[in-house]
């Protein structure tokens, strides 16, 4: 029974230490682990820390034989809490990434996080149970007990373990990596060839699993970062009650590139009928370089892969569709002209075999443009307008009941969103010379304090870095905007886009 309970002492121990090292090199990721896990703000940012020191202590507690059952009482008890925040999430269809050991292995939750937890909790348990009538032998003790042959063995038995374990890791590595490669390579070879890559016959494609989740099942939720701080979750992009498409890309993909142009226009031209998201990986410089570049106004940034793998992707480009109901609307699609079709799909195009369609109707790779009305709040028209307070550019609390008493406009907005700055001068313009009765304006934004006051703008401007306010309001990107009338009540739809926005301001002399 003592070596049993020393066993458990020292893999609880190196379990913790392992895991408090790891979260404190990276707090960063700490703080966003629990936010993600739906712990509060004002807790998750000295919970970073506290978190990763507290495992840290558990590890010394363990390995001491006086603490020893009040360490292994701690480390139950924060497994049981971890045990509990999995649980919770994946109840309710979220897959946050665990940020279990910092950046040295990090992935998204599933049951198998599940059930490593509880098999911890029970060595714990075991070691609650027993050890405080057994006395606690020493680690140390015991190593010294032992003959020299008896430490050859051990060590090599070590050394071997962690052979197997490297190499594991690397056969593995190697074997996903080159999975990659081979699928980049085949639609290459496809493209050089001048042919389409050839595609499974019905009865074969019926035989064969679909790429990606099976449609139906619920979408791994996520919570990722923006490209200026902001935090957007699943839930929010399915706030407006449209589909949701997540189009997993990466900064070296040469297809992808190619499909970057394409990804602007539809945020733009089907805003009214899909959520288009790019998920893509990276540095933050590389991907602020593209999204700019191509007028794509919502990126999200994964550390590695995890939530491509998440929902089973194989390479890049793909992209899947997501319900309004949170459960994945389509099979993945891989490459260019297949998420060219399932975006035609999506909006309600017509599909035409290996031609992708442009405005006119001609195969240059982009998709035809068809405006539709803008999306209505119709019903919260007339209805009090969400109440919130946000920080402006000082700090200082503004209040939507602020502006009680005169008409407001509340723009959403993203100072690295393309189509943002393609406005700001006829923001600015609108500004210097307001037509008569024209509402105050209130600019609701995420991004930095810096970035902010580099717009050069006179009205208020308020920070929301979680875009928590816009999705009350029905926004799920940028520019958008929405009346609120003098008695604080939503007074117009939902606008989406300069033109509309600047139609809702006062003026429809937009220039393009």
């Amino acid at each position: 029974m003592n070596i049993a309970l020393l066993i458990a002492r020292v893999v609880l121990a190196v379990v913790f230490f392992v895991a408090g090292v790891t979260k404190l090199a990276d707090l960063k990721g700490s703080r966003q682990a629990l936010l993600d896990f739906g712990v509060p703000s004002r807790l998750a940012a000295p919970g970073g820390l506290l978190l990763p020191l507290a495992e840290l202590a558990v590890a010394v507690a363990l390995m001491l034989p006086v603490s020893a059952w009040w360490g292994a009482l701690a480390a139950l008890t924060l497994l049981l809490l971890f045990v509990a925040g999995i649980g919770y999430n994946l109840a309710r269809g979220q897959h946050p990434d665990c940020h279990c050991f910092g950046q040295v292995y990090s992935r998204p939750i599933g049951w198998s996080t599940l059930l490593r937890n509880l098999i911890l909790a029970g060595v714990a348990g075991f070691f609650v149970g027993f050890g405080r009538t057994i006395p606690s032998l020493s680690a140390f003790s015991w190593l010294s007990a032992l003959t020299l042959p008896e430490y050859l063995a051990l060590g090599g038995g070590l050394l071997l373990l962690a052979l197997l374990v490297g190499e594991g890791w690397l056969i593995f590595a190697m074997l996903r990596q080159q999975g990659r490669l081979l699928l980049r390579l085949e639609e290459l070879e496809g493209r050089m060839a001048g042919v389409p890559v050839p595609q499974p016959s019905p009865t074969e494609a019926s035989a064969a699993p679909s790429a990606g989740l099976p449609v139906g099942t619920v979408a791994p939720g996520f919570a990722l970062s923006g490209l200026y701080g902001e935090t957007i979750t699943l839930d929010f992009l399915r706030a407006s009650g449209k589909p949701v498409l997540l189009l997993f890309s990466d900064p070296g993909c040469g297809p992808c590139s190619v499909l970057m142009p394409e990804v602007g226009r539809w945020q733009q031209d089907y805003a009214d009928k899909l959520t288009v998201t790019l998920i893509s990986r990276g540095s933050l410089e590389t991907n602020r370089a593209k999204a700019s570049e191509h007028g794509i106004s919502q990126v999200l940034l994964q550390r590695d892969r995890e939530i491509s793998e998440a929902y089973r992707g194989r390479g890049t480009p793909g992209a899947v569709l997501v319900r309004p109901d949170g459960t994945i609307g389509s099979p993945l699609a891989l490459g260019t002209d297949a998420i060219r079709a399932l975006v035609a799909g999506a909006v309600g195009l017509p599909i035409l075999q290996g031609v992708p369609l442009n405005g006119n109707g001609h195969g240059n790779g982009s998709l035809p443009i068809v405006k539709q009305p803008t999306p209505a709040v119709a019903s919260n028209i007339g209805m009090p307008a969400p109440a919130f307070s946000l920080p402006d550019l000082s700090g200082k609390p503004v209040h939507l009941s602020d502006f009680v008493g005169s008409p407001t406009l509340l723009l959403f907005w993203n100072p690295g969103c393309g189509f943002c700055q393609r406005m700001l001068d006829d923001l600015k313009g609108w500004e210097a010379n307001p037509p008569v009765g024209a509402p105050k304006l209130l600019l609701v934004s995420t991004g930095s304090i810096e970035a902010n006051q580099a717009l050069g703008l006179r009205s208020s401007v308020v920070l929301d870095q979680n875009m928590s306010v816009g999705s009350k309001f029905g926004a799920n990107g940028t520019p958008m905007a929405v009346l609120v009338d003098a008695q604080g009540n939503v007074a117009s739809e939902l606008a989406i886009g300069a033109p509309a926005v600047m139609a809702l301001a006062g003026t429809v002399e937009v220039k393009k």
